[in-house]
């Protein structure tokens, strides 16, 4: 694994910025703000498995467990930026793709109604989060939906693109869209964290409000699953028994097999993860060709749950990937689960964000946008 994000980043002599957390889960949105200065004042989320969580490793006591409509402006503190990752089930390729009408996903809507109670309050910026489908989920218009509410309260909006890959070994790209009412970025122009994609949106909507603030390159890594899996003597009895490996082993297709042995033949123990999927009606599994991991979901069953296979010496293991793997996935290492069961731990984690991108977010966008540094005798933002 690389190094921790965020880190001891100088800081200009203003407050801290201080922010609510919408939809906050377990607080990886709140652990990466606070690596960078941030203070976090309101978080709210409807689920008790994910306050344990949260309240295992942060001061809860400004988490309010409750559905999102049940808040008013009036409820919400004075603060500088307004955070929601919200539920991405009707949004995702994966999913029912029913978008912002969803049950679930229709939730932002709300987010919106809080920030327009909020009246002259309402925070300078806001961050949303969510899945890459958003931007083609009911042919664009969601996305345009949305962006076009964000302008009605004030906020012009960057879309920016980022993959977890940069920073830990996950593969997991996600959409962010930055709001802003006032020190605007740049013009529209495509980048390395503004796709192009995203430059076609903004083409074909010339009348909405839409800029992007130039960035610094991102990071790279060369990090791999070596640094995040759980070592585990071969009679441990998460190891899938000789019956279910081989399933497995049934399953792969003749590039799947020589891939798997591959792995096994190695003079040193290596590791992949696996996906299971449905070819031509049947469900087979699916090892990736590299050493990181396919993006973390809520593992409730199918494709969604991630196994770890383990190869080397000329055997072979299989085992579903545990929690713990999961936070340091996320690039939480140290996260607590409290109270939490371990597949409550699981599903919360693949709900959740990665955590050195909303610093490396926080740090070259956020913080600097809501609190422009002095620049005559102190330190600013690097």
């Amino acid at each position: 694994m690389g190094a921790e994000p965020g880190g001891n980043h100088p800081v200009n002599c203003q407050a801290a910025p201080r922010v609510a957390e919408f939809f906050a889960g377990v607080g990886l949105v709140r652990m990466a703000l606070e690596q960078e200065g941030c203070h976090i004042v309101f978080a709210n989320d409807i689920d008790c498995a994910k306050r344990h969580i949260y309240a295992a490793n942060f001061d809860a006591s400004c988490f309010h467990l409750c559905d999102v409509r049940e808040i008013s402006g009036g409820s919400v503190p004075d603060v500088d930026l307004a955070t929601a990752s919200f539920p991405c089930t009707d949004l995702s390729l994966a999913g029912n793709r029913a978008g912002l009408d969803g049950a679930e996903s229709s939730i932002l809507w709300e987010f919106l109604r809080v920030l327009g109670e909020m009246g002259h309050r309402k925070p300078k910026a806001i961050l949303l989060e969510n899945v890459v489908g958003f931007a083609t989920s009911s042919n664009g218009n969601d996305l345009r939906a949305a962006i076009a509410a964000l302008n009605g309260l004030g906020y012009a909006c960057d879309i920016l693109s980022l993959d977890a890959r940069s920073f830990i070994p996950q593969s997991r790209p996600r959409l962010f869209i930055v709001g802003a009412t006032t020190g605007l970025p740049d013009a529209w122009a495509s980048s390395e964290t503004h796709p192009d994609w995203a430059g076609r949106f903004v083409q074909s909507h010339p009348d909405l409000a839409i800029h992007a603030l130039r960035l610094p390159p991102l990071p790279t890594t060369d990090a791999t699953l070596a640094g995040v899996v759980e070592r585990m003597e071969p009679i441990k009895d998460l190891w899938w028994d000789v019956s279910r490996l081989g399933l497995f082993l049934a399953s792969l297709s003749p590039i799947q097999a020589e891939r798997l042995e591959s792995l096994r033949r190695s003079k040193r123990l290596a590791w992949a993860t696996a996906y299971r999927r449905t070819r031509r009606g049947v469900p087979v599994w699916e090892i990736r060709p590299d050493s990181i991991s396919g993006c973390l979901r809520t593992g409730s069953g199918g494709s969604s749950k991630q196994a770890l296979v383990e190869a080397g010496n000329g055997n072979v293991r299989v085992r579903w990937m545990t929690a713990r793997e999961y936070a340091r996935l996320q690039g939480a290492p140290g996260l607590q689960f409290g109270e939490a069961t371990e597949r409550q731990a699981r599903f919360a984690l693949g709900d959740a964000v990665c955590v050195p991108v909303v610093a490396w977010l926080a740090r070259h966008y956020l913080v600097p946008l809501v609190r422009p540094p002095v620049t005559e005798g102190v330190t600013t933002y690097a």
